[in-house]
């Protein structure tokens, strides 16, 4: 299993959350659709040749962004990957993988 992680504008995060559960993350068990989310201040500057969904160039931005975090088996990567791009408003979107460990491997 893995954990793929992204940061969003609060007012994107319920279509995010939709759409990498409508391609197969946060399928554990019975349940599907499940993620985990915590609300922060995102920052940025936009360089000259940007294209900023919010901001303007050279100047500083604050973004209140919920950080989303699902699991996804190895084949769905690649799909839920493609969804957050898709649904994501950003130019440049932060994602962030993580392999998990299954409990008999430590045990």
């Amino acid at each position: 299993m893995y954990k793929i992680v992204t940061f969003v504008p609060i007012a994107n995060a319920d279509t995010l959350r939709k759409a990498i559960g409508d391609v197969g993350a946060g399928k554990l068990g019975n349940y599907h659709h499940a993620s985990f989310s915590v609300r922060g201040v995102g920052r940025f500057i936009p360089d000259r040749g940007a294209k900023p969904a919010i901001g303007k160039i050279g100047k500083l931005v604050e973004v209140e962004e919920e950080r989303i975090e699902v699991i996804c088996s190895s084949d769905k990567i690649k799909d839920v990957v493609t969804a957050i791009k898709q649904n994501h408003p950003y130019e440049e979107v932060l994602l962030e993988i993580y392999q998990l460990l299954d409990e008999d491997q430590y045990s």
